[in-house]
């Protein structure tokens, strides 16, 4: 299912939800548009990439997509990049940490010339009229890790932070905060490294006027008071290295 979350003068934006069957894990694709210029964020692999690449058709020309976005190094984030190398004239724009592995989804020399590195502090991509913000989010949960926020919409795209398991109503915004706890707690304490680099992402991202947060997994999350929830949540969970003591490193 498509959802738009945005379309106004020219500026889209859209969630694709539903495009993986199976037993691979459910990931959500986003589109950006702004006055012609499309880029997708974290496409997919293989499983993706047909089914996406015919939906982007009612809202862009794909031949002509101007990037191609990956928020980290996972094959359920960008492992069809090969396809879009060559389906596409777009670049890629990935992690700075990560430039020397994305390339081994490609074949040789495809991605020559065609990557752009975000520097560890973050950027702004030019798309259309707008600058794109990527955002650090590092070990949260890879260790370059970038989140990326429309500032005309107010989305933020967060990645596998709000991450949630929820199987149903993909479409459907969470409107409480307890509400999503018990699709995303589990998953937050192993994935996230540890409260305080948490806390200090959270701190960022409340300089942010967000209307939207929209993980790579689940449901999103729409409205200030939710989001602003969901940072005080984040900001006190132990999680990760918080929760690792020696019963968790023996030999079997």
């Amino acid at each position: 299912m498509a959802l738009e979350l945005y379309n106004k003068k020219g500026h889209i934006c859209v969630s694709f939800s539903d495009l993986v069957t199976g037993e691979a894990v459910q990931v959500n694709q986003f589109l950006v548009v702004d006055n012609g210029h499309a880029a997708i964020i974290d496409p997919g692999g293989e499983l993706t990439y047909s089914r996406l690449y015919m939906a982007l058709g009612k809202y862009v020309s794909v031949k002509g997509l101007d990037y191609i976005i990956a928020s980290h190094q996972d094959p359920d984030i960008v492992a069809s990049l090969n396809r879009w190398m060559v389906g596409t004239n777009c670049k890629a724009v990935v992690p700075e940490l990560w430039e020397r592995f994305i390339p081994h989804f490609t074949t040789p020399g495809r991605t020559k010339d065609r990557l752009i590195s975000i520097p560890d502090q973050g950027m702004n991509l030019q798309l259309g009229n707008i600058g794109l913000k990527a955002i650090p989010a590092h070990f949260l949960h890879a260790e370059g890790n970038f989140q990326f926020y429309d500032p005309i919409s107010r989305i933020l795209f967060s990645g596998d932070m709000g991450a949630n398991l929820a199987t149903g109503n993909l479409d459907k915004p969470f409107r409480k905060i307890d509400e999503a706890i018990p699709f995303m707690e589990g998953f937050h304490r192993r994935y996230m490294n540890s409260r305080k680099v948490c806390q200090l992402w959270a701190n960022m991202v409340r300089q942010l006027d967000i209307e939207w947060m929209v993980p790579q997994h689940g449901r999103p999350f729409r409205g200030k008071k939710l989001v602003h929830q969901f940072l005080d949540w984040i900001s006190a969970l132990d999680c990760g290295t918080d929760l690792m003591t020696q019963d968790n490193y023996r030999l079997p």
